[in-house]
């Protein structure tokens, strides 16, 4: 199951992607190729879903570097 995030993932999304997540029988992928705005809770989600093996496809370098700075929080 791929999911197509568009334009922002903050926190207010966070419920339904993680429902989406949960729900998926297959390996899930998340593409964030049009995403251009992130909150902090939705980097740490993004972090949690590659440390259970999500894998997460054309993150914008600003998202990533965020996401490794979380890491090493």
């Amino acid at each position: 199951m791929t999911l197509k995030i568009e334009r922002t993932l903050r926190s207010e999304h966070l419920r339904q992607v993680r429902s989406e997540v949960e729900g998926a029988d297959q390996p899930v992928v998340m593409d964030l190729e049009e995403v251009d705005l992130v909150d902090v809770d939705g980097v740490r989600f993004l972090n949690e879903c590659e440390s259970t093996g999500i894998s997460i496809l054309h993150c914008s370098p600003y998202i990533k570097e965020w996401m490794l700075r979380e890491q090493g929080r």
